[in-house]
């Protein structure tokens, strides 16, 4: 042609290319001439170029090999697209180009990082948006479209949990404070119209007579007291003391009877059982039953004739039990005391209010009992977050001596009823410890007592055991033991009213396989609850420590977590918590050591305490 390619610089071609009416008219003559297959590539140069230069060939040619529509190129022919087939593909790529505007425009709302209404987002915009918040939550099964990393990528967002948690927290799509182990759980989605349809109707009969509430002996006539949390409202157990004819003190611990009113196998049963337990989390509890009933009628109110369950103990001198026995009863709790209110009763033990102190003197009798069976008992502030108003705020629990005695008495009634259990042959939920070899005397000595002495303790433990035989519980220091006591708030303790109401009935219970076939069932929801509960703490831990960040704290070290990555356990006084932290090679318990947060993102499920020499 007399040109070398070199010689056709992008300006030149720019020039010498034909007018696109030029390949447009073209294509209408090719059009008018359809028996026309086609053209030979010079003779369709000729046709669109006034001008048939080596440049306008070459820019020509180029045209024809790119996103232009008209024409198409079969062997050496060059042929004009049917009308219809223009069309179709100039549709295509109005589509294409809309698709790529929408694009850009999501993208750009993503890297504006604003709230936005999803009610306002495409089809695929909201697909996007559902696969973010599936990773938020934890799943990332699917993996994101190379589109959507990309637009993360454009919005400065890695494609992480956390980095995509804090981008839709800006997008207002996901609450800061949600929980993934939360999220379309029984517990968030709450009780069905059906579930609080029976609850209300359950609270409507509650003060007509039940089967079986004529054999209730009646006890309202003894002086009665709960004693709780301030904000607690599942008031499942209480306690009398009665002096008995032939001198004796007798302890009575009342629970709660939901029984009464809850079949096995009804709607509300069921779900009680999907739960398996009550939740508790910083901002409130999630109850096992609707509060119409939790709250209501299944709740030792005071000045309110109640049903129960009450057990019956008589100690003897040495805090071993000498007779006791456990029936279904009606009682009427006199107070409804706070821990706070107790304490000061027990301290001041008022002659006409002298059951408290008479009460916490026996068990600190049965307490001491326990000790020489082999009991190990670790009391301790404990430290937690609760929120108010939103807020996260330690509250600390000290270990007072009405704990103490609400604690050791719903511990001989889960020793009662095991005792009845075993006497009876009855398959009840044991709760078991095997044996442990603690640190010798001598050791424990060497080590400070409280957090420090309980850590040595506790790593030589292992975890309890639920079976339906009964067996020793080792640091309980008993031959076996069952958990009883709160049926409103665990399901497994309303297992154990059915088993006594079956065997006192005379009907036939459960037997070991049928029981454990319901245990194994019921623990999916514990288990469920239990890392809810575990997430919510931890949470809320990480606000608190994002709110305090420039502070430390005076702490002491436990022991070692994993001594390769520098990361042991620590106790910190001030907040009645053990926490885990990086700590200086070498440390050994009871080191003094200054606890300090090293990073913090809640949103991101990090906390990172950095325990330095004091």
């Amino acid at each position: 042609m007399g040109v070398f390619p070199w010689q056709l610089d992008e300006a030149r071609l720019k020039q010498a290319l034909p007018p696109l009416r030029d390949f447009s008219a073209a294509w209408l003559l090719l059009q008018e001439g359809a028996e026309t297959p086609g053209l030979p590539l010079v003779e369709w140069i000729d046709l669109v170029a006034q001008d048939p230069s080596p440049a306008a060939i070459a820019a020509s040619w180029l045209w024809l090999q790119g996103p232009q529509l008209f024409y198409r190129q079969r062997q050496e022919l060059i042929e004009a697209r049917p009308t219809a087939e223009v069309r179709r593909l100039r549709h295509e790529r109005h589509r294409v180009r809309l698709l790529e505007q929408k694009k850009v425009a999501w993208q750009r709302t993503l890297q504006q990082r604003q709230p936005l209404d999803r009610g306002q987002l495409n089809e695929a915009e909201q697909a996007d948006l559902d696969q973010l918040l599936a990773w938020a939550s934890g799943d990332t099964e699917q993996p994101l479209p190379l589109s959507l990393r990309q637009a993360l990528q454009k919005a400065g967002c890695s494609a992480e949990q956390g980095s995509i948690r804090h981008l839709l927290v800006d997008l207002g799509q996901w609450d800061p404070h949600q929980l993934a182990t939360l999220r379309q759980s029984t517990w968030e989605l709450g009780f069905s119209c059906q579930i609080e349809a029976e609850a209300q109707q359950l609270a409507s009969i509650a003060e007509q007579e039940q089967p079986g509430d004529a054999e209730r002996i009646d006890l309202t006539r003894l002086w009665a007291v709960t004693i709780d949390d301030s904000t607690t409202r599942e008031l499942d157990d209480g306690l009398s003391l009665e002096h008995t004819p032939e001198g004796a003190l007798r302890l009575w611990i009342h629970v709660a009877d939901p029984g009464r009113l809850v079949l096995e196998g009804s709607p509300l049963d069921l779900e009680a059982r999907r739960r398996g337990t009550s939740l508790y989390l910083a901002q409130g509890s999630l109850p096992m039953f609707p509060v119409v009933l939790s709250h209501g009628p299944f709740s030792l109110r005071a000045g309110q004739r109640n049903a129960a369950w009450s057990i019956w103990v008589e100690l003897d001198q040495e805090g071993a039990v000498g007779a006791s026995g456990c029936q279904r009863s009606w009682v009427k709790p006199t107070y409804r005391l706070t821990y706070d209110d107790a304490d000061e009763l027990i301290d001041l033990a008022p002659p006409q209010e002298a059951q408290l102190a008479d009460m916490h003197e026996l068990m600190e009798r049965r307490r001491r009992w326990r000790v020489q069976q082999g009991a190990l008992l670790m009391d301790q502030s404990e430290g937690r977050i609760r929120t108010i108003n939103g807020v996260a705020d330690l509250e600390i629990t000290e270990p007072g001596p009405s704990r103490t005695l609400v604690a050791e008495a719903m511990i001989l009634a889960g020793a009662v009823v095991a005792d009845v259990g075993r006497r009876h042959g009855l398959a009840l939920p044991y709760r078991s410890q095997l044996p442990a070899a603690l640190p010798s005397p001598t050791e424990l000595a060497a080590l400070p007592p409280g957090p420090v002495r309980h850590a040595a303790l506790k790593r030589c433990l292992s975890r309890g055991i639920t079976g339906t035989e009964p067996a020793n519980h080792f640091s309980l220091g008993l031959s076996a033991y069952v958990q009883a006591t709160s049926p409103i708030r665990r399901y497994g303790d309303l297992v154990v009213q059915r088993q006594l109401a079956a065997h006192l009935s005379g009907a036939t219970p459960r037997d070991s396989t049928s029981l454990m076939e319901l245990l194994q069932e019921i623990e999916s929801g514990v288990r469920q609850a239990a890392a809810i509960s575990r997430e919510d703490q931890r949470h809320w831990q990480q606000i608190w420590f994002e709110g305090h960040r420039q502070e430390t704290w005076p702490a002491v070290f436990l022991r070692w977590l994993r001594p390769q990555d520098h990361l042991g356990l620590v106790h910190v006084e001030a907040l009645a918590m053990d926490l885990a932290a990086t700590c200086p090679s070498g440390s050994e318990p009871a080191d003094s050591l200054t606890l300090a947060v090293a990073g913090v993102d809640a949103l991101s499920d990090h906390l990172q305490l950095r325990a330095l020499p004091a």
